[in-house]
């Protein structure tokens, strides 16, 4: 994604074990890995108790999600702004991006089944919640304007959006392997229709792509050069992510795709968008120690 290009960087850049965070935050950071496990196996017994036709309630399944996503919210707060300013390093976006993917998957719930996403995504973000308090690659910006901020809090809400819609995605494809194998009890009977599924994720994905289409002009009207020598792999690899997307969404329209033909498309999408913008800061950030924006 074009995101994250500061125009006054400065700081330290590398990567060191440990920090400043204290031993309050690590305390609240291991209360919030703890809490995702908690979360994850409490939904897992849900989604086989529903497997097996008995009913259990929905707030309570989502209690102890909504529970570690606050403790994780303190801890991205302190990672992203304990220093005074911002600070947008490897590890700490990687944080906030699952932060920002479990509020969003947790809201969708409130009105929609897709609470099984968090079977995949409670454990993938208590990991990023880990990684964050063990390592540090800080890239502090300095003065943000406002149309940066716009940029960067769009893409954001895209990456994430069209992350939850690949997590649904890779749900949908175990759905339909176990139906094409006939092999329709366990987890497949826990989660909804596959025609529901299908439409989730279609949803999902036409508001990332609208997402991620005005991060992409905002980047062009807000950002000096957004083909500049460090951003243009970040650029090219979601105009590509962009490409993919639309060609879906044009293939459901025109010809009704779904099923694996879907389920390739969204995630080659969202593996390119995973290059853009984490490949290229690991590169940048981690390896060759240079602002990756």
């Amino acid at each position: 994604m074009p995101a994250f290009s500061g125009p006054v960087p400065n700081g330290t850049h590398g990567v060191s074990t440990g920090g400043s965070s204290g031993p309050i935050f690590g305390a609240i950071s291991l209360l919030a890995m703890l809490s995702y496990v908690a979360a994850t196996v409490l939904l897992g017994r849900r989604l086989l108790r529903t497997a097996h036709g008995e009913g259990a309630a929905k707030p309570r399944a989502l209690l102890p999600g909504a529970v570690a996503a606050v403790l994780h919210a303190a801890v991205s707060y302190h990672s992203l702004f304990g220093h005074g300013t911002l600070n947008l390093g490897f590890f700490n976006a990687l944080s906030l991006v699952a932060w920002i993917m479990v509020v969003l998957m947790l809201l969708l719930a409130l009105g929609r089944p897709v609470e099984s996403v968090g079977v995949l995504l409670y454990p993938v973000a208590a990991v990023t919640v880990i990684l964050d308090g063990l390592f540090h690659a800080p890239q502090f910006l300095g003065h943000v304007w406002w149309g940066l901020d716009a940029h960067i809090v769009i893409s954001l809400l895209a990456y994430s959006v069209l992350s939850v819609a690949s997590l649904q995605a890779i749900l949908l494809a175990v759905q339909h392997h176990h139906l094409r194998n006939k092999h329709p009890g366990g987890l497949v009977r826990a989660l909804p229709p596959l025609q529901t599924m299908e439409t989730l994720l279609f949803q999902m994905i036409t508001v990332g792509f609208i997402l991620l289409s005005l991060a992409l002009v905002t980047g062009l009207f807000f950002l000096h050069d957004i083909f500049n020598q460090h951003l243009v792999h970040k650029t090219v690899l979601s105009i590509i992510a962009w490409v993919v997307f639309a060609v879906l969404l044009w293939g459901r329209w025109r010809f009704g795709w779904r099923g694996p033909v879907a389920i390739r498309w969204t995630l080659g999408g969202i593996f390119a968008l995973m290059l853009a913008y984490f490949g290229t800061k690991f590169v940048l950030d981690l390896v060759l120690h240079r602002v990756a924006g």
